[in-house]
């Protein structure tokens, strides 16, 4: 008769807290023992001999047997209410369970993302740009609307804002982190961890008490992506971090898509290059849903429902809006108001929620479903 569940978890508790940051040799191992127990029993010199190459980090997991308390460890984790689940669990995330570099385990706070729902990852500049801020938000609302689960970072930028988004519709949103899931990084996210524990997860492959530490960020990429059926990529650079994470997608034969930004700009250059190289285009998120076949066309009863009706003057201003920020000096030459009547109209779609001002006599546009005069 085999082991209960809870003492077989126990033992790739012991296993994933010791090795995950390396789960290279945590898969070998695997594959050389069968399982976390075999591998706990062995003799030193077995380990030794059979992974010579890695006698440092062998030696070290011998030692630390000694002072691994079993129960102490168990009861250190339902204090800090994180939760543990392995790779052999039935709660194991489906889609990351089949990629070919999944973590041996997992530690989250709140919950996982759930198999039968669509997930879409976002991510992208920790630095972005007033029109990526529009455009991250857009994506993740409307996306979460549709009852998408929303994957990201919880990092500055792109990310943060991936997850506010999702929070204001009321959808489901997870965060992966590089530290432990006990750890607010970075710490003016505070408020975005606080309430993914609530709307969604916190997820780590690192146990509870490890710092976020540099190494860490492109290896928990393959886990935003393992967890999503498609990548999202909106501002990335030349040279980013986000497109680790569009690299882990195809090597995981997961989808990407990149947002296309304003000509000459550096934010752009990472996007336009996947876009080359032939990902896919997101243009709205009602056509990366169809792509998606998430949503196998636009719904008219539900276009019908959420028209907004405005006066002539509002429908003027607001057409000529858009996710990157334009000063009144634009919106005046194309709508032929003067700065007074285009300010009145500008306060009017403010106040309805279908204009917003980033700056000073700068504005960009609200994403609705549709305009009609």
């Amino acid at each position: 008769m085999g082991k209960p569940d809870r003492e077989m978890e126990q033992y790739w508790h012991w296993f994933c807290a010791r090795l995950f940051s390396d789960p290279a040799l945590e898969h070998r191992l695997l594959e050389r023992f069968g399982t976390p127990e075999a591998v706990y029993l062995a003799k030193e010199e077995t380990l030794l001999k059979a992974f010579p190459s890695n006698r440092e980090k062998l030696s070290a997991l011998c030692a630390g047997r000694k002072t691994w308390d079993f129960e102490k460890e168990r009861e250190r984790l339902k204090r800090l209410d994180v939760h543990f689940v392995s790779l052999s669990h039935p709660d194991y995330p489906a889609r990351l369970k089949r990629t070919g570099n999944a973590p041996c385990g997992l530690f989250f706070r709140g919950g996982l993302p759930q198999d039968s729902v669509p997930s879409v990852a976002v991510v992208g500049a920790r630095s972005c740009s007033p029109y990526g801020r529009n455009v991250s938000f857009w994506f993740a609302r409307e996306l979460a609307e549709r009852g998408v689960q929303i994957i990201s970072g919880m990092a500055r930028g792109v990310d943060g804002i991936s997850h506010r988004g999702a929070f204001a519709a009321g959808g489901k949103t997870f965060g992966v982190l590089a530290g432990g899931v006990d750890i607010c990084y970075p710490e003016e996210n505070r408020d975005i961890y606080m309430r993914l524990e609530s709307q969604g997860g916190l997820i780590s492959e690192s146990p509870p008490g490890i710092r976020p530490l540099t190494f860490l960020f492109p290896q928990r990429n393959r886990i935003l992506s393992g967890l999503s059926d498609a990548v999202l990529i909106i501002e990335a650079k030349e040279k980013s971090g986000s497109l680790i994470t569009a690299d882990c997608a195809l090597e995981q034969g997961r989808e990407v898509y990149a947002v296309p930004g304003p000509l000459g700009e550096p934010l752009s250059a990472g996007c336009h290059n996947l876009i080359r190289q032939g990902a896919g285009l997101a243009v709205s998120p009602e056509k990366l849903l169809e792509d998606l076949e998430i949503l196998p066309g636009i719904n008219m009863k539900n276009m019908q429902k959420n028209k907004i009706t405005l006066e002539r003057s509002e429908n003027l201003v607001y057409s000529c809006l858009r996710l990157q920020a334009q000063n009144l000096g634009e919106i005046c030459q194309k709508t032929g108001l003067s700065p007074e009547e285009a300010l009145s109209v500008l306060a009017k779609l403010q106040l309805k929620g279908y204009a917003r001002e980033v700056s000073k006599n700068y504005y960009t546009v609200v994403k609705s479903d549709s305009v009609s005069i």
